[in-house]
């Protein structure tokens, strides 16, 4: 049964740094893309980065280019989401999924197969 279990959110001052990781687990094969998901109160969910498991491709939505980094440990089964110079705009629910997603929509879809329960992540002074 396939399953992701997310952790590593907190409540961080605006420009510091947290690390999500997304565990994994009954999959199996890599041919799927894991994407990292946020909603804020009041908003739409949004796509945020994703990754595919078997090339490790990546692909991230504008506002956060150049400040979080999507990675994958494949011994571990866990994909990674470190967000660097956090602004308060970035408070959020953050949610992993995983599904066989046609990679160049993998940040504009919400067409995932399966998704997680979500970890908090608080920006503010």
């Amino acid at each position: 049964q396939e399953q992701l279990v997310e952790s590593g959110g907190g409540l961080v001052q605006p420009g510091g740094s947290l690390r999500l990781s997304c565990v994994a687990s009954g999959f199996t094969s890599d041919d799927y893309v894991i994407g990292w998901f946020r909603q804020a109160p009041g908003k739409e969910r949004e796509g945020v980065s994703c990754i595919h498991q078997s090339d490790g491709a990546t692909l991230y939505r504008d506002s956060v280019e150049g400040r979080f980094t999507i990675s994958r440990d494949s011994t571990k089964n866990t994909v990674y989401l470190q967000m660097n110079s956090l602004k308060p705009e970035d408070t959020a629910v953050y949610y992993c999924a995983a599904g066989q997603i046609v990679f160049r929509f993998c940040v504009s879809t919400l067409e995932y197969s399966y998704w997680g329960q979500g970890t908090q992540v608080t920006v503010s002074s």
